[in-house]
């Protein structure tokens, strides 16, 4: 009986263990699409597909981009939403923006419907063409508060960050601008590289190869500390013209529907702590694109993310460009 008993025990205790290793081991047997909700070459996608090519490497199996712009991201985020949940169609963006959709009323899952995957933050950049009038900040700034035609700014959409960088502006002081929209930051920046808008606002990160190429000159970027762009220098923070504009860091990442599978969220967990928190490839990326790199996922990721999305989602409704109160959907507002 003893021995019976014994053998009973020893095959209980191994069949936790391989419950136990297959929680930690979740390997997709087919290729893993991650929906970038933007068009190819913004912010989003490309250091989405640096990411992509660093759980491939660590899954060994191919994690595939696919673009699906639309409604200022809500389309892309809206069919993993309704993909179904076992962790082999993932979403790409900002918190910002993933966040406040129920606000815009576009789409129901709230921040605590998702598992968040956060990687970089960037930061929204006030540039111009480079043969603009306007020489500083300054000089634009009193372009903006002056009476007349409005300015034009290019907008990758109502949730870019040329939306929030221009509505955080106008919590400071009073301008006068017309934002054109566009399907993602890549072709925002390019029109006022070709002139069709007198300024953008979006990532740094979308603008840097402009930059370098000397399409576009940096004026100041959303934040109260400057920002140094390899291969350009120093951009000074808007904060020198206006003090009392508030930012916090705008993070990127990648999500999966919180109810999926849970052996699919412990490997993604461990995977991000292991492998992306520690990735010198997407630290280069950062370095290089302008942006700050600071992977987390779970909680951490939410703590980090909340400051923005608070900024965002208030400023949209209080604005009245989104209809739905964002406490009702637990975002807190900004002190």
């Amino acid at each position: 009986m003893v021995i019976k008993r014994l053998a009973y025990l020893a095959a209980a205790a191994a069949l936790t263990v391989s419950f136990s290793a297959s929680a930690q081991e979740w390997k997709p047997s087919e290729p893993v699409t991650i929906i970038v909700p933007w068009a190819a070459g913004g912010s989003t996608d490309t250091v989405t597909r640096v990411v992509a090519g660093e759980l491939s490497e660590a899954f060994g199996q191919n994690f595939v981009i696919l673009n699906q712009p639309g409604a200022s991201g809500s389309v892309g985020t809206r069919a993993v939403w309704e993909a179904e949940h076992d962790g082999m169609t993932m979403a790409a963006g900002a918190v910002a923006d993933l966040g406040a959709y129920p606000v815009f009323g576009t789409l129901d899952a709230t921040l605590e419907d998702w598992r968040l995957y956060i990687h970089v933050a960037n930061p929204g950049l006030v540039s111009v063409p480079a043969d603009s009038e306007w020489q500083d900040f300054g000089d634009l700034l009193e372009a903006l508060q002056a009476e007349g035609e409005p300015i034009t700014v290019s907008s990758g959409g109502l949730s870019s960050a040329t939306a929030i960088s221009m509505q955080t502006l106008e919590k400071a002081t009073d301008i006068n601008y017309r934002q054109i929209v566009y399907e993602g930051g890549n072709p925002a920046v390019i029109s006022t590289v070709a002139g069709e808008t007198q300024f953008t606002a979006q990532t740094a990160t979308e603008q840097v190869d402009m930059i370098r190429a000397g399409r576009l000159r940096p004026l100041a970027v959303i934040a109260d500390q400057p920002l140094e762009l390899e291969g350009f220098g120093t951009v000074p923070p808007v904060t020198e013209w206006l003090p009392e504009v508030k930012s916090a860091p705008n993070y990127f990442g990648i999500y999966i529907p919180a109810d999926a599978p849970q052996e699919v969220l412990d490997a993604m967990d461990k995977v991000w702590a292991e492998k992306i928190a520690t990735s010198e490839v997407i630290k280069k990326h950062a370095a290089e694109r302008g942006a700050l790199f600071n992977a987390a996922h779970g909680d951490d990721a939410v703590a980090a993310a909340t400051p923005f999305l608070s900024i965002n989602a208030w400023q949209q409704f209080e604005s009245g460009a989104a209809p739905n109160d964002p406490s009702e959907f637990g975002i807190p507002k900004p002190e």
